[in-house]
């Protein structure tokens, strides 16, 4: 009997034992899965912060419509007010040699906009590639044309008042007339004009720096008779673009900011409304064909196909392909194997030179 009862205290102790090991078991299990469930929260919360912490390109990046403004480029038109505020610049031939500008801003505040001249039909193509608001002052019949044709939205300050487009008493008639954004967006507001985007940048900024690398030739590329591929120091430390023989574009490169200086008829190009010099991050350069049109000498160009042309950034270039589709297509411009190119986040200024123009990098 004695020995039945000890049996079964051994029994209740076995057991208490077992409890109380599996109570202990349950709560570290318990705890294990809390602390997983907290470095889960931990990790994904830290996942989401470095998401947020990516650095995006600021360049055009809200959702504000841009403005496209057809900017006088003649001598006796410059300084030019807006152009160190401008994002894009394209610039082009037109008759006589000269060139015109235009410049497209996102919210922007200039209380002086200008020299502002005449819209000419080509302009209107990357105007609507970038789904701009597209101002001038006056047009050439073949912009008059398209411009109703396509669909357009402009405003032409020939036909405003005197309060919403002047003429600048620093300046002579006809390198003068001038608005303000503030102007532009009471027109904007009196229209009833769509003042959000409807497309995605033309470019592909990017916010990290791009560097571009030396280009490579193949042998039969670079006519090595040795059969190696040779490699190319392309450096654009001085960048020389002829549109006529009296009208040069040139960019110096500058290390230490890691933008271009721009230069105009040999002069550098400055800022009406501030006085500094005009800098430049990205450079791109498209060959095309022009041709006059007219007895007045105005120009038309052949930019729809494939053209060649180069991107230039951080003191090198390299060759490009500029593809357009269709006048309100966007342009992508590719590398040599076919990829989009990356654009450094700043000022981009697009020149679309004459097909034959001597352009030379140092």
């Amino acid at each position: 009997m004695r020995n039945e009862k000890g049996g079964i205290k051994i029994l209740i102790a076995i057991l208490i034992i077992l409890i109380i090991i599996a109570g202990v078991l349950f709560v570290m299990k318990f705890m294990q899965d809390k602390n997983a469930g907290t470095e889960g929260n931990d990790i994904g919360a830290l996942q989401e912060q470095e998401k947020e912490e990516i650095p995006q390109p600021k360049t055009f990046a809200g959702d504000e419509r841009l403005i496209a403004v057809m900017i006088d480029n003649h001598i006796d038109a410059m300084p030019q007010a807006g152009l160190e505020q401008a994002d894009l610049v394209y610039e082009i031939i037109v008759e006589g040699g000269e060139t015109r500008l235009m410049m497209l801003l996102q919210n922007k505040d200039l209380d002086k906009i200008g020299p502002i001249r005449s819209a000419r039909h080509y302009f209107i193509d990357y105007a609507l590639e970038n789904d701009a608001i597209y101002v001038h002052f006056g047009q050439s019949p073949q912009a008059e044309s398209d411009i109703k044709t396509l669909g357009v939205t402009d405003i032409n300050g020939i036909n405003e008042s005197a309060t919403l487009f002047w003429r600048d008493n620093g300046k002579y008639a006809p390198h003068n007339a001038v608005t303000s954004t503030e102007n532009l967006e009471t027109i904007f507001e009196r229209e009833g004009f769509r003042t959000t985007r409807n497309n995605e940048n033309v470019l592909n900024y990017v916010a990290e720096e791009v560097e571009l690398e030396d280009i490579k030739k193949t042998a039969k590329e670079s006519n090595n008779t040795e059969g190696a591929e040779e490699v190319i120091t392309n450096l654009a430390n001085f960048v020389t673009i002829p549109y006529s023989i009296y009208n040069t574009v040139e960019y110096k490169y500058n290390e230490e900011t890691k933008t271009y200086t721009r230069y105009s008829r040999d002069n550098v190009q400055k800022d009406w409304n501030t006085g500094n010099e005009v800098e430049v991050k990205n450079i791109i350069i498209t060959k095309c064909e022009n041709s006059s049109i007219d007895s007045y000498g105005r120009q038309t160009i052949d930019n729809i196909g494939t053209l060649d042309g180069y991107y230039i950034t951080n003191g090198k270039y390299i060759p490009i392909k500029c593809q357009k589709t269709s006048r309100k297509g966007q342009t992508i411009y590719k590398d040599m194997d076919g990829n989009e190119i990356k654009v450094n986040d700043g000022k981009t200024f697009i020149q679309i030179c004459p097909i034959d123009s001597d352009i030379s990098f140092e």
